[in-house]
């Protein structure tokens, strides 16, 4: 299935939905409002590799929680992904068994094109 995890709140993430062409093709997830799953988190690292990968160090509760002064692990960043949707880079897109994380500008742009190819 093709999914958008994002965050309804964000303006961010408002802004770039709304730049993305053919998004009917994509189930959206607000992930306040549906916290990510186990195993929906599960897919996102079979699909990016790491745990870290999908970590939003930008996140207010990282700096906070005194994390980024701390060496964590594969095993933290997935427990901390699963306690608090802050900690996801959001958007996260799954489409056609490829994974979009984050909004760089590169990765938007990759996602476009992606999108515009259905």
């Amino acid at each position: 299935m093709n999914k958008i995890y994002y965050l309804a709140s964000c303006d961010t993430c408002r802004k770039i939905i709304k730049s993305l062409p053919n998004t009917d093709k994509l189930t959206f997830i607000d992930i306040r409002q549906n916290p990510i799953s186990e195993s929906d988190l599960e897919e996102m690292y079979q699909l990016s590799g790491s745990y870290e990968a999908l970590f939003s160090k930008k996140a207010q509760l990282y700096k906070s929680l005194g994390l980024k002064d701390k060496n964590l692990t594969e095993a933290d960043f997935k427990k901390y992904l699963l306690e608090h949707y802050t900690f996801l880079s959001r958007p996260v897109v799954i489409f056609n068994n490829e994974i979009f994380i984050g909004n760089t500008q590169p990765n938007i742009l990759k996602l476009t094109k992606a999108l515009q190819s259905v």
